[in-house]
Order: C-alpha cells, then sequence, then structure tokens
C-alpha cells in the first residue's frame, strides 16, 4: 500500500503531505486564517488538518449544531443519527486523533459489525453479507452452486480495482489533464468504463446474488447500473478492514472531533449561514453571512455542497468552468426520504444494518436515475442502532430509520404533499415485512425528504451526494479540491474529489495536504 492508508498505529501524512510534528501546539494570532464553511465529516477533518498545519481556524455551520448530514436529531429519548452510520476505513478518523496527540481508542468506540448487512429479499429470503469468507461460500452455494466460482473470481477482480483505484489513484488530486492521462492505464486495466453491475453481472448468474454484490453504490447515491466499476473495490475495501459503528451513534464521532477542535481553540460559529465567497482580485478573500457580517480570510475551504457553493456562493463572473449551465446539466445523485421512528418494544431479531428489498430492482433503478418518478414500491435501508447501543433508545425500545432511495427533485415531487402518504406505505410494508404491529407501537418520529435536503442542508436540487459517481463525473470531471477559478478556495465533502461515503470524504480533507499552501507563503 502506498503510505496514505497506513494504519494509524504507523500513521502516515503521505510524501509530502503535513506533518503532525505540530499536533500538540496551535496557531498563533499571526498565523494565516482559514475559514471553514460547514461542519460535516469534510469540513471538520480539513479544520483538524489546517490547524496542525498551523492556520488560524473559524468554522461556520449553517445549522444549530455539528455534523451537517451526519447531525443527530434528539427527541423523546430517542436518538437519531440523521444521515451517514455506515464506518469503513475506521484508520482515516483515527488519523485525525493521531495528528492531535491523541488516540482514537481512547475517545470512540467502535464495534466490527457482524453480519455487515442483511440483504431481505422480497420472498422473504435473505442472504448475510460479511468477510467471513467460509459464511458468503456457504450462502451462496446454497442459492446458487454454480456462482461460487464466480464469486471468487468477482473477489479477484475487487482486488485489481483495490490496488489500481484506490492505492495507487485514490489520493490523487486530479487538477489537470496530464493527470487523467497518466490514470489511463489503470483505467484500462480496471475496465473504468463498465457499470459495476455489468462487472458482477459477469461473474455471477443469480440474480438475488448479482444484487448482494451490487447494492453498494446506493449507499452514496449511484445506480448500479451506470457508476464505475472502480467501486467493486468496496468489497475489498470492506473485506479488510470491516464494517463498524460507533457507540452512541456516528454522532458520538463528530462530537469527538469537535473536542479535538475545541482543545486546538478552533472556533465553530453555529446558526451563521454563509451566503457569499467574496472574491476580490481572482481570489477568495472572505464570506458573507445571512447577517451582512463579512469574516475576512487567507482561504476558504467549503464542505458545503459544491454546487450549491458554486451556484449560489460565488457570482457568476468568476466561474468560467462551474457556470450555471454546466452545473445544470449534471446528473446528480439521488434523494433520500428518511424515516425516524422510535417504537416502544424491541425487535430483538433485526440486524443493525438491514436491506428491506421490494420487488423490483433494475426497473426501480430506471425510475429513481433515468425516468425521474416517484414509484409506488420501493427497496429500504433498515437502521437499528439499538441492537448494538441500546443506550440510543429508552429502556425497552428501539431507535430506527428506514431510508428510501428516491429522484432528486428533477423529478417534480411535491414532497410536502405526498410525504405522509409516503411514510404510511414504508411503514406498511415494514409491518408486514420485518416489523410486525409496528403502527401501534410508534412513539416517536420525524422525516426528511429531499426538499429537506435542498432547504435545510443547501443540496442542489435536493441530491444526497452532490453529481453522480459515473465515469465522467468522477475524478478530474468532479468538482476539484482546489477551485479550477477562484485562488484560495478549496473544496471538501461529498459532492468534491474523490467522492461520497464517510472514507471518500475523510480522504478529501486529507487531499488538502497536496493543494493548501504552506503556511509560511503567507508571511
Amino acid at each position: 500500500m502506498t503510505p496514505y492508508f497506513k494504519s494509524v498505529d504507523g500513521a502516515s501524512s503521505g510524501q509530502g503531505g503535513w506533518s503532525s510534528a505540530s499536533g500538540s501546539g496551535t496557531a498563533g494570532d499571526e498565523a494565516p486564517l482559514a475559514v471553514v464553511i460547514g461542519t460535516g465529516f469534510g469540513g471538520l477533518a480539513a479544520a483538524i488538518r489546517l490547524s496542525v498545519k498551523g492556520y488560524r481556524v473559524q468554522m461556520l455551520e449553517k445549522l444549530d449544531a455539528p455534523g451537517g448530514r451526519a447531525y443527530v436529531h434528539k427527541q423523546d429519548g430517542f436518538t437519531f443519527d440523521a444521515g451517514p452510520t455506515i464506518i469503513t476505513l475506521p484508520h482515516l478518523i483515527g488519523e485525525l486523533f493521531t495528528l492531535c496527540g491523541e488516540r482514537m481508542e481512547d475517545h470512540v468506540d467502535l464495534r466490527l459489525m457482524s453480519p455487515f448487512y442483511r440483504i431481505r429479499f422480497d420472498d422473504g429470503s435473505h442472504f448475510d453479507y460479511s468477510n467471513d469468507d467460509d459464511a458468503m461460500l456457504e450462502q451462496i452455494a446454497r442459492i446458487s452452486p454454480e456462482d461460487v466460482q464466480g464469486f471468487k473470481n468477482l473477489l479477484v477482480a475487487s482486488e485489481r480495482c483495490f490496488k489500481l483505484g484506490f492505492e495507487e489513484l485514490g489520493m490523487v488530486a486530479f487538477e489537470t489533464v496530464s493527470d487523467v492521462i497518466k490514470a489511463m492505464p489503470n483505467l484500462i486495466k480496471m475496465q473504468a468504463w463498465r457499470s459495476i453491475y455489468s462487472l458482477v453481472a459477469q461473474h455471477i448468474k443469480h440474480p438475488q446474488l448479482r444484487i448482494v454484490m451490487s447494492f453498494h453504490p446506493l449507499l452514496i447515491g449511484g445506480n448500479p447500473y451506470s457508476v464505475t466499476c472502480v467501486y467493486a473495490l468496496i468489497h475489498s475495501l470492506e473485506r479488510r478492514w470491516g464494517v463498524h459503528s460507533a457507540m452512541g451513534g456516528t454522532g458520538a464521532i463528530v462530537r469527538e472531533l469537535v473536542k479535538l477542535l475545541h482543545d486546538r481553540k478552533v472556533p465553530i460559529r453555529y446558526n451563521a449561514p454563509v451566503t457569499q465567497i467574496r472574491i476580490e482580485g481572482g481570489r477568495a478573500s472572505g464570506v458573507e453571512l445571512d447577517t451582512g457580517e463579512f469574516i475576512k480570510a487567507d482561504i476558504v475551504v467549503s464542505n458545503a455542497d459544491a454546487a450549491w457553493t458554486y451556484r449560489h456562493l460565488i457570482a457568476p463572473q468568476h466561474r468560467k468552468h462551474w457556470t450555471n449551465k454546466r452545473i445544470a446539466k449534471g446528473n446528480y445523485s439521488s434523494g433520500l426520504f428518511v424515516w425516524y421512528f422510535g417504537t416502544n418494544r424491541r425487535y430483538e431479531d433485526v440486524p443493525h444494518h438491514m436491506m428491506v428489498l421490494g420487488p423490483r430492482y433494475k426497473g426501480l433503478l430506471q425510475d429513481i436515475f433515468k425516468n425521474h418518478t416517484l414509484s409506488k414500491d420501493f427497496s429500504l435501508y433498515l437502521y437499528r442502532p439499538t441492537a448494538t447501543d441500546p443506550s440510543l433508545a429508552p429502556e425497552g425500545c428501539d431507535s430506527f430509520y428506514a431510508l428510501s432511495v428516491v429522484p432528486n427533485l428533477a423529478s417534480g415531487t411535491d414532497w410536502p404533499a405526498v410525504s405522509e402518504q409516503y411514510r404510511q406505505a414504508i411503514a406498511t410494508a415494514l409491518q408486514e415485512s420485518v416489523l410486525p404491529d409496528l403502527n401501534q407501537h410508534v412513539v416517536s418520529q420525524r422525516v426528511t425528504t429531499p426538499q429537506d435536503f435542498q432547504d435545510r442542508l443547501w443540496s442542489y436540487q435536493g441530491a444526497g451526494f452532490g453529481l453522480e459517481p459515473i465515469l465522467t463525473q468522477s475524478a478530474w470531471f468532479r468538482p476539484h479540491n482546489r477551485c479550477q477559478d477562484v485562488k484560495d478556495l478549496y473544496m471538501v465533502g461529498a459532492s468534491s474529489q474523490p467522492g461520497a461515503g464517510v472514507p471518500s470524504v475523510l480522504m478529501s480533507a486529507k487531499m488538502l495536504e497536496q493543494v493548501v499552501p504552506d503556511v509560511k507563503s503567507f508571511a
């Protein structure tokens, strides 16, 4: 592996990266100021790394608490993680603590999931997906003996994508066409123009097993029938490092990262939405808040949605690359409908992570991503964190969320009008499948729709993850970590390079090491 991916026991900033030698200190009053917009995982990680680099850092958050998409809702004694719940590559989180002279294990309690996910099919059968090769092969043999060898061949292909796509290209900041040209041999070897579903289908014949091995891109807003097969590397990532969940929920990780920043004297201002990035002389000179206040900065880092940042925070005359026309023409990731609910009983046979599939797969995905139509049927990701941590609900109760991948706002769906009807349909489906008598046991609930993603989180088109991660919207074609038009402006988070998902978001912050100037350059 490259130095970028060493474990926390041998953490490295990578060649040319930032040393953690200054981790115990904090920036002086004369150090250059970095303003970071947004306190999602990307923003928090960027703020930590910039602080260690020697910058003074000021964080600004639109909401009343940190986390962004990883915000935490607390109501009626229940704790609901708003967004990301699946933690892979935990050493990327560990690096942030190491940089600050701490051990992640002293702050965050991560538990390995076993199985990672249960995939329940519409006929009532299920598949437990894990990194236990024997258990995986046993299940495959039970469903389709002829696919046993195909699964082994798929793992070989996944390892190839892991080596070529993750180890060799994962931390490349694609800034020029020459960067793409250098990557072409790897892309050709991976046949990156193929979809992940087509790669899976090459090796696996049974339709249910094809779903099991191809659904991962849906967790980052992508259609398995169009997302590049490079994402097959996820199989290798999960086999190596597993799938984890945090005690206290994902919000516990956010809370501990905020404490690291507090210890480093990095202030966070909440209820402080940024409405403009001011450009002077071709460079970002600071930000304006909705109150009209101007905060001068030496560099600005946006963890906000990249399309929203370009479309709404930067005046059009300063954008030759990400014009309004180009932004509008992009293919954006799916929207998300999330029903958070607490029950006054426990459902002990429901695992931590579960996919509850509907009757259709390809047709449903076609409606979501191509037809932009809200279908009557759906598939669900059912999250039950109280399976691992009962403290997230009152005694004898369970905390859940049911997430349905839906079209983004390009569908024209009137979510305020249909939200309750859609929620009821989800409740009925769950009651008839895995949560008997659900309706009579729900005692607390709330919903989030693509409209909320646009209005509350300022996500363009209400998309959950920025541009869909197809090949022509990845790497150089995705918003760069260093803005192409405006000097001293940088992007991190799901909608910039390298992409969505907690590991990629943390990597986007790490990639700042390659593009942000040394503090000495401001002297």
